[in-house]
C-alpha cells in the first residue's frame, strides 16, 4: 500500500502529461484540417480604392499574368447582400458571392451536376449561378431537380447551371454549401460597386506563399503608396501562427503537468529514506558479510527506479484510456502521442533514479557496527 501510494503520484502526472498534450495535439489537427478547407494555398487580397489610386481588376489580372509561375488562379470576389427565393421558399442567410471562372478550381471543389461559371459567362454579364448542395436540397430537393431551374437574387432571375458536391458532413444549418455563385461582373452591377475590393490568389507553392505575398504588396504598395488601404493575407502563413501558438500551449500544459512529477519524485525520495531507516539492521548484515558500498547503493536505487518505472506504466495505461474517452466526449480525434508517452515515462524513470540516489547515497555511507546495533 505504500509503495502504492508512492507511486499515485507518478501516475497522475504521467496520465496527466499524455491526456492535456494530446488533446492539444488533437485540437492543433482539427484547426489545420479547418484552415485546409479554407484553403492554405489561398492568398486573400483586400483593398480600399480611392479616386486617385486605385486598383481595378484589369490591373490585378495584368499583374497574375505576369506572375503564373507562382500563381495558378486568381478571381475578383464580390459580396451581394439579398434573399435568394424560389417560388413561396427564400433563405436569408445565403451567402451571395461574384467570382471568376477559376473560383471553383482555387477552392479545390467539384460538380455534383452541371458546369462552373465560364468566361463567356463574365463577359457578357449573364444571369447564370452556381449553388451549394445546401441550396438545392433546401429549395429544390437535390442537385439534379436544381439544374437548370431558376432561382431569384432580390428579385433578379438567375438560372442555374451547376451545382457544388456537399462539403459538409453535416448539413443542419448549411455550412460551407449554403452560398450562391455568380459572374463577378454580374455582381458588380447588382451591388452598384464602382470597383471590386476584394480578391483570392491560388499560390503554386505553399513554401514560397511568404515570397508570394511581398509581391503582391510591392505591387499594390506602387499604386496605392499607403499600406493603410490594402493588407494581404496568406491562409498558410496564418496556419503557421496559429500552430506556433498551440505548440507553445501545449509546452507550458505539459510543463504544468510535469510539475506533479517532480512532486511525485519529492515522495519517492521520502519513502526511499523510510525505507532505509527502517532496514539499517538488514544493509548492516549485508555489509558485514562483505557487500560493497555499490552493491548497496545499486539495491535502493533500483527499488526506486522499479518504483517510478511502474507508476509510469499504469499512468501511460489511464492517460490513454482517459485520453480517448475525453477526446471522444470534445467531439476531437485525440489519441496518445509516441512523443507524450515516451517523455514523460522517460521522465517518471529518471526521477526515480534522481530521487532515490540520495536515500541510496545514505545507505551505502552506513557504518557495518553502527547498522548491526540499529533496532
Amino acid at each position: 500500500m505504500r509503495s502504492f501510494l508512492t507511486m499515485l503520484g507518478i501516475i497522475i502526472g504521467v496520465a496527466s502529461v499524455i491526456i492535456l498534450v494530446s488533446l492539444v495535439n488533437a485540437y492543433m489537427s482539427y484547426m489545420t484540417e479547418s484552415f485546409a478547407g479554407m484553403g492554405t494555398n489561398q492568398i486573400t487580397v483586400s483593398l480600399t480604392n480611392l479616386s486617385s489610386r486605385s486598383v481595378s481588376d484589369e490591373d490585378m489580372y495584368g499583374f497574375y499574368e505576369e506572375h503564373t509561375d507562382d500563381f495558378n488562379g486568381l478571381s475578383p470576389m464580390v459580396s451581394v447582400s439579398g434573399i435568394v427565393k424560389h417560388g413561396s421558399d427564400s433563405m436569408s442567410r445565403t451567402s451571395i458571392m461574384g467570382v471568376s471562372e477559376e473560383y471553383l478550381s482555387i477552392k479545390g471543389w467539384e460538380l455534383e451536376y452541371g458546369r462552373g461559371i465560364q468566361y463567356a459567362d463574365l463577359e457578357a454579364r449573364q444571369k447564370v449561378c452556381v449553388i451549394g448542395a445546401w441550396v438545392a436540397d433546401e429549395l429544390y430537393g437535390s442537385a439534379q431537380k436544381a439544374y437548370g431551374e431558376t432561382i431569384k437574387v432580390n428579385g433578379n432571375a438567375f438560372t442555374i447551371v451547376g451545382v457544388v458536391e456537399q462539403q459538409d458532413s453535416d448539413m443542419d444549418d448549411g455550412g460551407s454549401d449554403d452560398f450562391l455563385w455568380m459572374p463577378y461582373t454580374r455582381a458588380v452591377k447588382m451591388a452598384r460597386n464602382a470597383s471590386i475590393g476584394s480578391y483570392v490568389f491560388s499560390i503554386t507553392d505553399l513554401d514560397r506563399a511568404s515570397e508570394d505575398t511581398d509581391q503582391i504588396e510591392s505591387f499594390l504598395y506602387e499604386v496605392f503608396r499607403d499600406e493603410d488601404l490594402y493588407s494581404v493575407t496568406a491562409m498558410s502563413e496564418m496556419l503557421d501562427e496559429l500552430n506556433s501558438m498551440i505548440a507553445m500551449v501545449s509546452a507550458g500544459l505539459g510543463g504544468i503537468a510535469g510539475i506533479s512529477l517532480l512532486v511525485a519524485g519529492v515522495g519517492v525520495m521520502n519513502i526511499m529514506l523510510v525505507s532505509v531507516t527502517e532496514r539499517t539492521r538488514e544493509i548492516g548484515i549485508r555489509k558485514a558479510l562483505g557487500a560493497r558500498r555499490g552493491v548497496i547503493m545499486q539495491q535502493f536505487v533500483i527499488e526506486a527506479a522499479v518504483t517510478s518505472s511502474l507508476g509510469g506504466i499504469i499512468g501511460i495505461f489511464l492517460g490513454s484510456v482517459a485520453t480517448s474517452a475525453v477526446g471522444a466526449a470534445a467531439g476531437l480525434d485525440a489519441v496518445p502521442t509516441f512523443s507524450a508517452v515516451a517523455v514523460s515515462f522517460g521522465v517518471s524513470v529518471g526521477i526515480g533514479l534522481l530521487f532515490g540516489y540520495m536515500p541510496a547515497s545514505r545507505a551505502a555511507r552506513l557504518n557495518p557496527i553502527d547498522a548491526l546495533r540499529s533496532d
